[in-house]
């Protein structure tokens, strides 16, 4: 099947988020469990420090895993997406729910805007999924 440009490019936004914001939760994840706070990458806060923690929920470590969930469950919908599936923009769609929760609650500004060129890319791209 020829996947078109479009879905192309939402499939590896879909995997920008999965690794660039699912890998720092494993080192989230590491510093938690071993009773340290969370790591600081280029200089922020990995998943903590925003509205969550003001409204009195703390960055533990079966929120981070959650997030974490949720950006393996995008990669996996970036690969169905690649391969032209259309389970995989339904999950990707699916997905944007949990993922806004959680870019809300650790204040991430790059994967809201990600996931509104995505979900563009995909819904222009509708029909010529399978």
């Amino acid at each position: 099947m020829d996947v078109s440009l479009s879905l192309k490019i939402a499939a590896f936004l879909l995997w920008f988020n999965a690794l660039g914001f699912g890998l720092p939760c494993i080192a989230a994840i590491r510093n938690l469990l071993s009773g340290r706070d969370i790591p600081y990458i280029m200089g922020f806060p990995a998943y903590g420090r925003g509205p969550f923690e003001q409204r009195g929920l703390y960055t533990t470590v079966p929120l981070v895993a959650g997030f974490l969930l949720v950006c393996i469950l995008e990669g996996v919908a970036g690969w169905l997406l690649w391969s032209g599936y259309r389970t995989g923009a339904i999950l990707a769609l699916v997905l944007l729910i949990p993922g806004a929760v959680y870019w809300w609650g650790f204040a991430l500004p790059v994967p809201p805007i990600l996931g509104v060129v995505r979900t563009i890319l995909i819904v222009l791209s509708w029909s010529t999924l399978a």
